[in-house]
């Protein structure tokens, strides 16, 4: 039975095109690879599976007549995949390209927060740039593919569901079929037919900055999810023209093991079993190909040192092959550039391991032009190429594309009213009330509604705080709550509630209060973040954000009984926070409606709960800094009502700012991170360098001065008086850092900074042992810090080997100067973008 669907698909599409293409369709579908290698599966010790979506002579001779006529232009063009941010309808329509994207940062007429109606204008033009035929081309219609990761994110007044670690909470694989529903619903208003969703990781080290992108550390509930959310996003696995109904395609990610990384690195490498591979990350793959999965996306990360887009013993051997995947499968953004002797421009590699259509977001022309110039020397056989235009457009049809029209055509287009609407927010506030895990609760939960609540914390009236990354933007950062029309954030539920029972609520964010509280709720935990920007070295908070342990120890010392209510992506150490607080809620990242908390903590009129307590942990949750110093709650830890109070033990406490939690900061409250150094150098280089260890400090004979001053906190940031000449401040490493994969993304070199007196001329770099790449910038004079942002792209362009460098940061002035540098660190949210100089 193994790739039997497969096999038919291939031989039934060759019979149509002739029968010479049998044997050639045939090959490239079934060849495996040796599987002696590391990093080289064996198909055969996977489970086999049949892709149920049936095959319709129909669209299969419609296909067939297509690929028939397509130039081998137009074919290339189905297998690209351009970002919205760096392509046009005319580039459609010239290149007859089969897809575009919206990146976490993009959006219509380039600003990714364009209201609803541009959407589905822009979806609109491209469509009808793709079926253009007055060049005599075929005119393939375009499929969009979003991020809709937990609701329709992307879009202002959409329902935000909780991310997926919250969603593993609840336990309930039929709201999740619900939530997928809405979602596609959703997705459909502005005209968008595809959603790179859901995510079906097993995080095992939550230290990896998308964990919260998983259901679960457990293999068979993040299986018990997918199917769901799949079925509620495509409808049944035998349905055909999903866009006469209220679906789109869903895509499974990212084949494979890519909550698997050593270390949780995020695009690292996994050097586990085949058991484990196949045991742990494969498990929900079979849940979704039951569905009916129209598409899987290939992960970044590695297995054994193989990049898995460039493994043709899993893409091929186990998921089309052994599991009979019939879809098309797509890799993530630019992954082919890392794949063993590929760029970001060239790869043809990744199409011959099975790859269908390459992600090329802003490298889609030079992919696109050697594919087509492989194609027409033969070096990539026109046979595999065939079979990788034939997977796409078999989706294509499924979707019922080529008959539905322009998009604002379609069925739900242009309904405005479906985004955020209640009944969809009901879903989203019912997901939220259900994900709530109870830690702690010594007595003072549920809340009477008649009493004064103080609600404190820098999180509590926060939307895109409590939403977390892929909301609006990429890193869900740069947004607030006027961006969040109908939503409501955490404070607002609370006051709602606690009104609406009688009493009173006062949002104090310092916890400081005019009139005694009867209770006080502190809000707290991580700030919003994706991928990159997420990865962590320990399991702690950063230390900026632990201030309202301080309010909780206060409140409570003063004899106000205090809930603590956390917002994060993942289990993290925050013992202190559980000995200040009487009760400890886990919310996750609840999304936009925040007032499902308030439905669990304040109670009703007889003070009894009006609803319970049901999450269960998803995950265990760290004594420490790091797992492996213990688990303090396990998987599926979590108290309900019913649950005596009690004795409470004191825990353990750490110094989080002696662990380091952030592997992404160089710099910051005027130290260099642990193990780096900070350096004032003369003539650009290494010629005359001073390292600073004390202050004030002087180089150079007194032509460089070195102060403190304040940032944040007292002497958070260094202040550099330079007389003249060419002096550079520089940030090492004894280990070389490598930060390729971060050019990938819009990630950027951010540093915070106040100019007093601005110099003649200044650079930005990167140093390594063989290479450096310099841009130049402009630094005016500023009243007040400034986090400048340098993207990594500029870095590497201008020659320094992104993948090796001792001086990350290099900032060169020329002539008088006198500035303040308070932060360096690697991200996305600045607030100015410097040019590549």
């Amino acid at each position: 039975m193994t790739g039997q669907l497969a096999h038919r698909r291939a031989c039934l599409i060759a019979a149509l095109l002739g029968a010479a293409s049998i044997a050639s369709i045939a090959s490239a579908e079934t060849t495996e690879a040796p599987t002696s290698a590391p990093g080289t599966a064996n198909p055969e010790i996977w489970p086999a599976y049949t892709y149920p979506v049936p095959i319709r002579p129909e669209h299969e001779a419609r296909i067939a007549a297509l690929i028939a006529r397509m130039t081998t232009e137009e074919k290339i063009g189905q297998l690209v995949q351009a970002d919205l941010c760096c392509v046009t309808p005319d580039d459609v329509r010239k290149y007859k390209l089969g897809s575009i994207l919206v990146g976490g940062n993009s959006g219509p007429n380039g600003n990714d927060l364009s209201p609803a109606p541009d959407w589905l204008k822009a979806a609109d033009a491209f469509y009808l740039a793709s079926v253009d035929r007055s060049d005599g081309g075929v005119g393939v219609p375009i499929i969009w593919g979003t991020d809709a990761v937990h609701g329709h994110s992307n879009i202002i007044g959409a329902t935000i569901f909780p991310h997926n670690i919250g969603l593993g909470a609840m336990r309930d694989p039929a709201l999740i079929e619900r939530i997928g529903a809405v979602t596609a619903k959703e997705i459909r208003v502005t005209g968008q037919e595809w959603t790179f969703a859901p995510t079906v990781a097993v995080p095992r080290d939550f230290r990896w900055g998308r964990a919260y992108e998983g259901y679960s550390s457990d293999p068979d509930l993040v299986a018990s999810y997918v199917g769901a959310m799949v079925r509620g996003l495509q409808g049944p696995p035998a349905g055909d023209n999903l866009l006469a109904g209220p679906y789109v395609i869903a895509s499974t990610k990212h084949f494979l093991a890519d909550g698997g990384t050593d270390k949780g690195v995020d695009q690292g490498d996994s050097s586990i079993s085949e058991t484990e591979l196949r045991d742990i990350h494969g498990k929900p793959y079979g849940p979704a190909i039951a569905e009916g999965v129209s598409t899987v996306m290939v992960s970044f990360s590695s297995w054994q040192g193989v990049k898995m887009t460039g493994n043709h013993s899993l893409v091929t051997g186990v998921l089309k092959d052994r599991m009979d995947f019939g879809g098309f499968v797509v890799s993530d953004w630019n992954a082919h550039g890392q794949v063993a002797g590929c760029t970001n421009e060239v790869c043809p590699q990744a199409l011959m391991v099975g790859v269908d259509m390459y992600m090329a977001p802003d490298t889609w022309k030079p992919i696109y032009e050697d594919l087509l110039a492989r194609a027409k020397s033969g070096d990539v056989p026109m046979a595999r190429i065939d079979e990788a235009v034939a997977r796409i457009l078999r989706v294509k049809a499924r979707l019922g594309l080529f008959d539905a029209g322009k998009p604002s055509d379609r069925p739900y287009s242009g309904q405005y009213e479906l985004l955020g609407a209640p009944e969809h927010r009901a879903v989203a506030r019912e997901a939220v009330r259900k994900s709530l895990v109870l830690l702690k609760n010594q007595g003072v939960l549920p809340l009477a509604p008649g009493q004064r609540l103080l609600v404190a914390g820098d999180g509590a009236d926060d939307i895109a705080r409590q939403s977390g990354g892929w909301t609006l933007s990429w890193q869900g950062t740069g947004v607030d709550n006027s961006h969040f029309p109908g939503a409501t954030s955490i404070w607002a539920g609370l006051q709602q509630a606690v009104t609406a029972g009688g009493g009173s609520a006062v949002l104090s964010p310092d916890g400081s209060y005019a009139d005694k509280p009867d209770a006080a709720v502190v809000v707290f935990g991580e700030t919003p973040y994706a991928e990159f920007q997420g990865d962590r070295a320990a399991l702690v908070l950063d230390p900026e954000l632990t201030a309202p342990y301080a309010t909780m120890k206060r409140l409570q010392a003063e004899g106000i009984p205090v809930v603590a209510v956390m917002i994060t992506g993942r289990p993290l150490y925050v013992n202190p926070a559980l000995n200040a607080a009487d009760a400890f809620v886990v919310a996750w990242l609840p999304g936009s409606e925040g007032a499902g908390i308030a439905d669990v903590l304040v109670g009703d009129s007889a003070g009894q709960p009006r609803h319970d307590f049901a999450g269960k942990l998803p995950a265990n949750w760290p004594r420490a800094a790091q797992m492996e110093d213990g688990i303090l709650f396990p998987f599926g830890f979590g108290l309900d009502y019913a649950a005596p109070a009690g004795a409470w033990a004191a825990l353990p406490e750490l110094d989080a700012n002696a662990v380091g939690g952030d592997s992404r900061t160089w710099f910051a409250a005027g130290n260099p991170a642990a193990r780096w150094s900070l350096w004032v150098a003369s003539g650009g280089g290494a010629e005359l360098e001073t390292r600073i260890t004390t202050l004030p400090a002087e180089a150079f004979g007194g032509r460089v001065r070195v102060t403190a001053e304040n940032y944040k906190v007292q002497e958070g940031a260094r202040r550099f008086a330079v007389a003249d000449g060419t002096v550079s401040v520089q940030l090492g490493n004894l280990d070389p850092v490598d930060i390729a994969r971060e050019t990938n993304g819009d990630v950027m070199l951010l540093v915070t900074m106040r100019v007093w007196d601005a110099p003649d001329a200044a650079r930005i770099g990167a140093i390594g042992p063989g290479s450096e790449g310099f841009a130049a910038v402009t630094l005016p004079v500023s009243d007040g810090y400034v986090r400048y942002g340098l993207p990594l792209k500029c870095l590497r362009d201008a020659g320094a080997d992104v993948a090796s460098l001792t001086r990350p940061f290099v900032l060169e002035t020329q002539g008088a100067a006198d500035y303040a540098i308070a932060e360096v660190r690697i991200g996305s949210d600045a607030e100015q973008v410097l040019p590549c100089g």
